[in-house]
């Protein structure tokens, strides 16, 4: 091999984005779910998880949503609204466009003071999870949280974009590598070469399944591992503070070899996103040197009044009846419809289908009916897995659920080609 082959070779091994290659191959099936209706909806919510579509063909037409991810119905909740309107108007501001080295609304200071006491950490609160993400994963591999040595940095191969998006970052400071799913052994050959590894992953992954959290924790102890879970999908669902899926069934004390991200929108109800650190010295290092706080804002005031107003639900009886009510819905869909996710406690499910103009066909039929789900093609899933998401909400109308699955039942045997 020459050495102009050899260094081909060596940026091609280290590559960890091909976005131009990204678009060629699935342009058409975007355009193509773009002129169906079935992306860039525009649309007001009404009653429950139904919403009125302002724009388009479909304009006027009301439609039960199963697309938003917000599990516990907490999206419309009148007293989330009313704690973002009280908060802009004790505040009189939006937004302050400062760092958050500099100054920040002392509402803020009262939410993460909140969200530490009710979910057993130090939380940090941000404007998304990715924006979180992109604060900690350098940090991470800078070796700072693992005395002083860098580690290996492993992600699993679903890692969620907001995750895996940061790998050529990463990869700058550290080495990088990706696993197959849920790879216990695959994990602990790595963790049997390097003497510190950091793994990478979804608590619940966005279509559908779970980290193996009790599997984790062992690796963990015998080798030290470092953990940072993504658990945005599975916060508030788990737990009698709505912990979620990860941190419920971490240790108490999540100590210096475990991170926790979730969402404050999806489960939570409200906006943003937060990290859960272990130790004081963590704190410090985050609130100094990732990249949000140094070179970005705070979230908004309405966003950290909702989220308030979330957290005193939270430590309510209201927080498990609605997490009653969305296990209800699970196992009445999952009667009904067989998946690959049927049985678990988890709200999402993925209607197989194959072929990616197929699948834009079958969600096109779906909404005609008045039911909006989420087409999903590469770069979502493995190319020729495409299918439909349904995301399966406490506040969803048993009826309306029950007329979606017999609408997938008759559907189905016309679009599935998996």
């Amino acid at each position: 091999m020459s050495a102009v082959e050899s260094a081909a070779s060596a940026v091609s091994a280290s590559r960890f984005r091909n976005t131009a290659s990204v678009i060629d191959r699935t342009r058409m099936h975007f355009e193509r779910a773009h002129q169906r209706g079935l992306m860039a909806i525009y649309g007001r919510s009404m009653e429950g998880r139904t919403v009125r579509l302002t724009r388009g063909e479909r304009r006027g037409d009301t439609v039960a949503d199963y697309v938003r991810c917000c599990y516990l119905g907490l999206d419309n909740h009148p007293a989330i609204v009313a704690g973002a309107v009280a908060a802009i108007e004790e505040y009189g501001s939006v937004h302050w466009s400062c760092a958050r080295t500099r100054l920040n609304f002392g509402l803020i200071g009262n939410l993460e003071d909140i969200l530490s006491q009710l979910f057993g950490a130090r939380v940090i609160a941000y404007s998304t999870v990715m924006i979180a993400n992109m604060g900690a994963l350098p940090l991470i591999a800078s070796g700072h949280l693992t005395e002083g040595q860098r580690p290996v940095m492993v992600f699993d191969h679903r890692a969620h974009a907001s995750l895996a998006f940061h790998k050529p970052v990463v990869a700058e400071e550290t080495q990088v590598k990706t696993i197959p799913h849920n790879d216990l052994d695959a994990l602990e050959q790595i963790c049997r070469k390097h003497p510190i590894v950091a793994y990478v992953c979804d608590g619940v992954y966005s279509m559908g399944g779970f980290a193996p959290i009790e599997g984790l924790l062992q690796l963990q102890e015998k080798y030290g591992l470092f953990l940072y879970i993504d658990d945005a999908h599975g916060i508030s669902l788990f737990g009698e503070n709505g912990e979620g899926f990860a941190r419920s069934q971490l240790p108490r004390e999540l100590g210096e070899r475990t991170i926790v991200a979730a969402s404050l929108a999806k489960g939570f109800g409200a906006s943003g996103g937060m990290l859960m650190l272990g130790t004081a010295y963590q704190e410090e290092l985050f609130r100094c040197y990732s990249i949000p706080h140094a070179f970005s804002a705070s979230p908004n005031v309405a966003a950290v009044g909702a989220a308030i107003a979330s957290a005193e639900i939270h430590r309510t009886s209201e927080l498990k009846v609605r997490q009653g009510q969305l296990v209800e819905r699970i196992a009445f869909f999952d009667e009904l419809i067989e998946t690959d996710q049927r049985g678990a406690s988890l709200p999402i499910r993925m209607i197989k289908v194959g072929d990616e103009f197929a699948a834009i066909d079958f969600a096109e039929r779906l909404l005609d009916d008045g039911f909006y789900t989420s087409v999903t093609f590469f770069p979502t899933v493995a190319r020729g897995h495409a299918g439909i998401r349904i995301c399966l909400t406490a506040s969803h109308n048993l009826s309306d659920l029950e007329r979606l699955c017999s609408k997938i039942q008759s559907y189905k045997p016309v679009f599935t080609t998996a």
